[in-house]
């Protein structure tokens, strides 16, 4: 397999959709593939467990994807050697009537992850500058002030939202918690073959809905979105990683590479060390432990 250089899947704020690629080559057959993935699940579930013992900082990892890019797949291989108490994933389907009587970011903000864990966002507080800026009809469900018809809805406040995104990040940041972006990248094409997929396959038909189909055809309108998103921002505490994902292996690999090569720059996470006053007796309780009737 050959060697990767991360930084080459962040974006800058020059970030432009046209030119990254939905495919990658990891020089190496799906078994390799498989085989480092696990390698490196197992040593983020292990830092999982010492960023637990340290419990001073949380990692909040943010998956964003049109429909079929892999997101529900990829949890489920990067993460499956963790302990199961120490991650959270949150899907975040269409807002309640009680997330709307809210501001847009108050439902991800009572899902964050305490000290100690890992949160993941199967969609994000960026459906707020994607879907509704796609659908801006939906805002007017939101009953925000100053916003009585679509004409309110400019381009300032498509900004507004992107420095309340920025400001909300930055403060996570700011007080202990580790962010990750990822865009799972796939082509209109390798889409279209996913959703036939969902229809050829009736272990696999559950997932299919008409929508889809709408919204595949909106899909220069979301990649616009993505692409103004991903450049407003793709911040220096708060990056976003455009991964290619037309081959889901692959993107599971690359995804576990970056959160592995960033997490493991943290040398101050450490177990915490032990009482010297139990560190002194330890050789005492072992004797005690060791009786038959202790």
């Amino acid at each position: 397999m050959k060697d990767i250089n991360i930084e080459q899947f962040r974006a800058t704020s020059d970030f432009k959709l046209e030119n990254v690629t939905t495919k990658f080559s990891l020089d190496a057959n799906e078994d390799k593939i498989e085989d480092e993935l696990k390698e490196l699940s197992k040593k983020l579930g292990e830092w999982q467990d010492v960023l637990y013992a340290h419990n001073k900082y949380a990692v909040l990892i943010c998956l964003q994807g049109m429909d079929t890019a892999g997101k529900d797949s990829l949890i489920r291989e990067v993460f499956n050697q963790f302990n199961s108490r120490g991650v959270v994933v949150h899907s975040f389907k269409v807002p309640t009537r009680l997330e709307l009587q809210h501001d847009f970011l108050w439902r991800h903000y009572i899902a964050l992850p305490p000290r100690g864990k890992f949160g993941i966002f199967n969609r994000t507080h960026y459906e707020n500058v994607l879907v509704t800026r796609v659908h801006p009809e939906y805002l007017l469900n939101e009953n925000l002030p100053k916003v009585n018809n679509l004409d309110d809805v400019d381009e300032d406040f498509w900004n507004s939202r992107f420095e309340q995104i920025r400001n909300f990040e930055d403060n996570l940041t700011k007080n202990g918690t580790i962010i990750f972006k990822f865009f799972l990248n796939i082509s209109k094409e390798e889409q279209r073959q996913r959703l036939l997929r969902r229809l050829n396959l009736s272990e696999k038909n559950w997932k299919f809905s008409p929508g889809d189909l709408k919204e595949r055809e909106l899909w220069g309108s979301y990649m616009k979105c993505y692409q103004d998103a991903i450049q407003e921002t793709s911040t220096q505490n708060a990056p976003w990683y455009v991964i290619p994902s037309d081959d889901k292996d692959t993107a599971r690999y690359l995804v576990a590479k970056v959160l592995w090569e960033k997490l493991s720059k943290y040398k101050d996470v450490k177990e915490p060390e032990l009482d010297p006053k139990i560190l002194k007796n330890l050789d005492e309780y072992k004797k005690l432990l060791q009786k038959p009737d202790a």
